[in-house]
């Protein structure tokens, strides 16, 4: 049977970037020369096909965290190392993510994960919905977004009342007296933004009869893809 038999165009768009790679791997990740695929079984071809189907339902919760109001991945947690060699982990607020996945946050320029994005620019997310029990976990380079023009439009969409956030006058972290004494900028901020592209992605889906888990590993022109134990 070719594969082009099956009915979904994002799957054979899939395969397209599998033969730019000359390669076509199985959920145990077997390597099949292109000029075999025509001789591949449905069989075969079904793993790859659901693995697939995982990427695209994680794809559309995670752009759901920055479209859909009161989505659980509006939220994720970020993990940062620096030359300490302490995981520092805190709760994000996810901002933007494009079509190729790369997510998008802001914080204060002086906090102590900009220090570490400085000395380590590897990170790491965590993603989880309780309502389908859903984990993504993420690895990624971290990336300073500096171009003027970037910032003022993201800058434009921060609402005026959270715009302080990024304007108090001692850096996050600074020990505080009385919260109610914290003092603002009036004609300064510290705002920034900071671009993730991820380079392994980790799905988990609490199901039964067996949870499920894909680990996909990104190969300079496609997501590599293999199922692991859960």
């Amino acid at each position: 049977m070719n594969f082009y038999d099956t009915n979904s165009n994002s799957f054979d768009t899939f395969l397209k970037c599998l033969f730019h790679s000359n390669l076509l791997y199985n959920n145990s990740l077997h390597k099949y020369p292109t000029s075999s695929l025509n001789f591949l079984s449905l069989n075969t071809l079904k793993p790859i096909r659901m693995t697939q189907n995982f990427f695209q339902e994680l794809s559309e919760e995670l752009k759901k965290g920055v479209t859909q109001k009161g989505h659980a991945f509006r939220y994720f947690t970020l993990a940062t190392v620096g030359l300490d060699q302490v995981a520092r982990l805190r709760t994000i607020i996810l901002r933007d993510i494009s079509e190729e996945l790369k997510l998008t946050f802001y914080t204060d320029s002086r906090s102590k994960k900009m220090i570490h994005l400085q000395e380590n620019k590897k990170v790491g997310l965590l993603f989880y919905n309780p309502k389908n029990l859903m984990q993504i976990r993420i690895e990624g380079l971290a990336k300073v977004i500096n171009d003027e023009e970037t910032k003022e439009k993201y800058w434009n969409g921060v609402k005026k009342n959270s715009r302080k956030d990024y304007t108090t006058a001692a850096a996050p972290g600074s020990a505080l007296a009385n919260p109610n004494q914290l003092e603002y900028l009036d004609d300064e901020d510290h705002f920034s933004i900071v671009e993730i592209t991820p380079f392994k992605i980790e799905y988990l889906k609490l199901t039964r009869p067996h949870h499920i888990r894909v680990r996909y590993s990104w190969e300079v022109d496609f997501w590599e893809q293999e199922y692991l134990v859960p």
